[in-house]
């Protein structure tokens, strides 16, 4: 199959038809109120049908584009997501989520001081390491178990997993973009993923920035993070500036945990010598002082107890990466490369090589590969895994335990894991029948704005698969090659991809479904999506703009080779 972009004549009808898939889940999902599982489903039968009568495509084809799809999401997106959940839940199985809270609260009883240690701080710090769904259901269960209110938890949780999500999954984002962008460049993929880095580390600081008091002000209100603009501005700037510093100078893959890193212990310093003078809480909510202010032996003791899972899960996922981050280990040092060795390539048949891509998507006639690598013991999913079972036997849970833990998990994302398939189905679907190509050429046509709407290309490629990854993938070599046709710098124009697609996973309904799972509210996928959509569009905004004055006016921010 030749892929036509065009199919419908003009370039704004097709676009139109091709968005239809979209729409119907927007409409479906935040308009009409059904359950995220629900509209997915309307969502891919329409992408099918415009698939198939449009384009046209052949439904052998457009069948398993969306098979490979939900494999893809099986994978790629669910194991990871699952075992993140998995992983909580042996936590609170086993009572030492309890021993959590109690720290949480001896670091401050101020509902804002936690929103941004664990939204802000600790959920950048799960994306570094994880990625996937884990930092939304991790911290969005945190805080619902603190006692903040369900819906409010996972939207903190979903607002601020935006400024990490470029660098997340060890650089993940802007490792594959440069290998797929590299020649295009006449680069290496490694030279293009460090250019990419350090561009995307001039624009999303600036994000950080505002992202704490952001939150504090849905959280509370405007004069309410005007009271603790102290630790606002320690959390962001600590942040922004390892953010830059790492992106631009170390490596892609070590940006989001160092900054975390930066960040939590900012605020903690900060605490031990400063807090509000009026500590907030939540209606109806008496919120106590501590005790003391810089903590004793026994809490010292009780945090080492209460964080030790986490501890364990960040070690065994450094260690799984180690490889990455330093290079050049002897062989039986680098866990990395033993890790990777069982790695199996598989590719898609019937799908694979069948469709072609044509100009300006690609720079010639070129077959669409429909591969995807299972790194079975290297996924951050499987670390997860590893880390909750041997989390789980160390806290003492038998092998029983954590298998009805297990079991209970299913139950409890059935329907997540069913929206996360069928998401990917449509983004499949979309993608090989040539759809979302029509949607980037498009916008593409904006001349002069095009690094403005350049950062909603990459919003809507999150939207669709619900990973900045994916997106890059998705259109990262469009953006280059748009950028290169149009005179923009092709590094601004991929690097705004990658940016403004953070600010699309607020909205993905695979994150809003893995989130009302997280806080057993299976079905509220239509509230957090009316609460988070209008955040998500101003945000993006944002990143176009700060990618436009790069492009027109500081053009000096623009890294070169």
């Amino acid at each position: 199959m030749l892929q036509d972009y065009q199919p419908a004549g003009p370039l704004w009808l097709s676009a139109l038809v091709a968005a239809l898939p979209i729409i119907v889940l927007l409409v479906t999902l935040g308009v009409l109120r059904r359950s995220a599982h629900l509209s997915a489903a309307l969502a891919l039968a329409t992408a099918l049908l415009v698939a198939i009568v449009v384009y046209p495509m052949p439904i052998g084809l457009a069948a398993n584009a969306a098979l490979m799809g939900i494999a893809f999401g099986v994978w790629n997106v669910i194991w990871i997501a699952f075992h993140a959940v998995y992983f909580h839940n042996v936590t609170v199985a086993t009572g030492r989520f309890d021993t959590v809270k109690s720290v949480l609260a001896g670091f401050s009883p101020d509902r804002r001081l936690q929103a941004l240690l664990i939204a802000f701080a600790f959920g950048a710090l799960l994306e570094g390491i994880a990625g996937g769904g884990a930092p939304v259901a991790i911290t969005g269960a945190m805080m619902f178990a603190l006692g903040f209110p369900p819906v409010k938890a996972i939207v903190l949780a979903l607002l601020a997993n935006t400024a990490p999500v470029a660098f997340g999954g060890l650089g993940n984002p802007l490792i594959i973009l440069g290998r797929l962008t590299g020649p295009m460049l006449g680069m290496s993929a490694d030279e293009a993923s460090h250019l990419f880095s350090a561009m995307v580390g001039r624009q999303l600081p600036l994000l950080a920035l505002i992202i704490p008091g952001f939150l504090v002000v849905v959280l509370a209100g405007w004069k309410k993070m005007t009271q603790v603009m102290p630790a606002v501005l320690t959390a962001g700037l600590s942040f922004a500036v390892v953010q830059f510093l790492v992106s631009n100078y170390i490596s892609p893959s070590l940006v989001d945990v160092l900054a975390a890193l930066a960040a939590m212990v900012a605020l903690w310093v900060l605490t031990r010598f400063w807090q509000p003078k009026e500590l907030w809480g939540f209606d109806g909510e008496t919120v106590a002082a501590k005790a003391d202010g810089v903590g004793t032996q026994t809490r010292r003791r009780g945090a080492l107890y209460g964080w030790a899972p986490y501890i364990i899960l960040i070690a065994v996922i450094l260690l799984s990466r180690i490889g990455t981050i330093f290079k050049g280990l002897p062989s039986w040092l680098d866990l990395t490369k033993l890790l990777q060795s069982p790695n199996i390539v598989f590719t898609w048949p019937g799908l694979h090589n069948q469709v072609i891509q044509t100009p300006p998507i690609t720079a010639k006639n070129t077959p669409y590969p429909a591969s995807f690598t299972i790194d079975w013991l290297y996924s951050a999913g499987s670390m997860a895994l590893i880390s909750a079972i041997i989390a789980g036997l160390t806290m003492g849970a038998g092998v029983k335990k954590l298998a009805q833990v297990y079991l209970a998990t299913i139950v409890q994302m059935r329907w997540a894991l069913a929206t996360i398939m069928m998401i990917l189905g449509i983004a499949f679907v979309m993608n090989y029948s040539g759809a979302t190509q029509t949607l980037g050429l498009a916008l593409a046509t904006t001349g002069v704005l095009f690094p403005l709407f350049s950062a909603y290309i990459g919003w809507l490629g999150v939207f669709l698969t619900g990973s900045d990854a994916s997106t890059n993938s998705l259109f990262g070599p469009m953006q280059v090659i748009s950028a290169q046709q149009l005179g923009v710098d092709p590094t601004l124009a991929g690097a705004t991809n990658t940016s403004g697609g953070v600010m699309g996973k607020m909205i993905s309904p695979q994150n809003l479904s893995i989130g009302a799972t997280a806080i057993n509210k299976t079905g509220e996928e239509s509230t957090l999506l009316r609460q988070t959509f209008l955040w998500s569009l101003a945000l993006t905004a944002v990143v176009g703009v700060i990618s436009l004055l790069q492009a027109e006016v500081l053009t000096w921010m623009i890294p070169t080779r």
